[in-house]
């Protein structure tokens, strides 16, 4: 092993030092060779798996695992904005791997921790997340769409779900069904994109975010293997990753108000003199994302703590996230004039991008539910 390898593969310390150099390599891989890319990646001309392979190199997948009992997410969310201050739908793709990541490490099923979580952690494998439909569910706003019954040696599922993300062939990805043969109780397992029972069906293009590897999945009483299962029953489980699946989300809506900043200083020279009577202002910007980096950073160093109250802070600053990439993105399209609204400039790309922060699961509308019914 390398020393550059050795170095990212340790622990992150409390002085910061580990993952600063993480995030480094991370945000120079993404200024270099991801930036190019943007544009292909949103037309959905290429996937970036290679890409999305030598983010996990670097140690963009591996910082979040638990230690001890304990985990910290700050490093995954500082990588997870670097990756967003240049492009939205791969910083997304690397919260897919990421939630990923954190499914695997948190389940206590030996055999499923011997034989993947490593290589999610390293990027050899790569997969998403199947959890929007289930946690609709969790919260009354959908039915869950996947069924199972118990069979030797593990579990046969059926059903459809309309989007999961950072899929293709050899990917894995992490859901839940509910017990046809025990109604009512709910199991977490891992969905392999190469058995043939579990197809992937392309999606109608999207606003934007089509190079995500999109697909509809199908569940052709697919055998799901028990070296496959997260977590049986699931309850428990999916109360333990809560706040980590929700958190990494940060890194995405700050990596694009960063650059919805920056595009705001670029256009500052020519078109200062007439922006200055814009309401909203690149200092109010900055302003607001150091106060949302720390308040996420704060949280991010406890994702297992328990009380209700900590689950609400997560939940509400996942809320304003997502409002100030809007209002963001919103504010360096008004600034770019004309300009920006071309589609060869990213700043209408940066619009698109922060709609979908704004509206992928847990969306505005359930995190405003969350917080009432909380």
């Amino acid at each position: 092993m390398s020393s550059t390898a050795a170095s990212v593969l340790a622990p992150v310390q409390d002085d910061g030092t580990s993952a600063t150099s993480v995030t480094s390599e991370v945000a120079a891989i993404a200024r270099k060779v991801l930036a190019p890319l943007a544009g292909a990646i949103d037309d959905g001309s290429i996937y970036p798996k290679e890409l999305l392979r030598r983010f996990g190199t670097a140690g963009a997948w591996s910082s979040h695992l638990p230690k001890n009992g304990a985990a910290d997410l700050r490093c995954a969310i500082q990588s997870m904005a670097a990756i967003g201050e240049v492009c939205g739908a791969t910083a997304f793709m690397a919260w897919c791997q990421n939630t990923l990541v954190w499914y695997a490490a948190n389940s206590e099923n030996p055999k499923l921790l011997a034989k993947l979580a490593g290589d999610f952690a390293s990027g050899k494998l790569l997969g998403g997340t199947g959890l929007s439909n289930p946690m609709k569910s969790f919260f009354g706003i959908e039915k869950l769409k996947l069924r199972g019954y118990k069979v030797e040696g593990g579990y046969v599922v059926r059903g459809a779900l309309p989007w999961v993300s950072n899929l293709g062939p050899g990917h894995f990805f992490g859901t839940i069904f509910e017990r046809e043969d025990q109604p009512g109780e709910i199991v977490m397992c891992l969905a392999d994109c190469s058995n043939p029972a579990i197809a992937l069906q392309p999606c109608k293009p999207f606003l934007a975010m089509d190079g995500t590897g999109t697909y509809g999945v199908q569940f052709r009483d697919a055998f799901v293997p028990d070296e496959l299962i997260l977590a049986d029953p699931a309850g428990p489980f999916v109360k333990k990753i809560r706040a980590g699946f929700i958190l990494l989300q940060a890194g995405m809506a700050l990596g694009l108000i960063k650059d919805c900043i920056n595009i705001m200083n670029e256009v500052e020279p020519p078109l200062g003199h007439i922006n200055r009577y814009l309401p909203q202002q690149p200092a109010q910007f900055s302003e607001l994302c150091s106060e949302l980096e720390g308040e996420t950073m704060a949280l991010a160093r406890e994702p297992f703590n328990p009380d209700e109250t900590y689950w609400r802070k997560v939940v509400a600053l996942r809320l304003r996230a997502g409002d100030a990439s809007v209002a963001a993105a919103h504010a360096a399209m008004l600034h770019c004039g004309a300009r920006g609204y071309l589609k060869s400039h990213r700043a209408q790309r940066r619009l698109r991008e922060a709609y979908f922060v704004a509206i992928v699961t847990p969306a505005t509308k359930q995190l405003r539910k969350m917080l009432a019914e909380a």
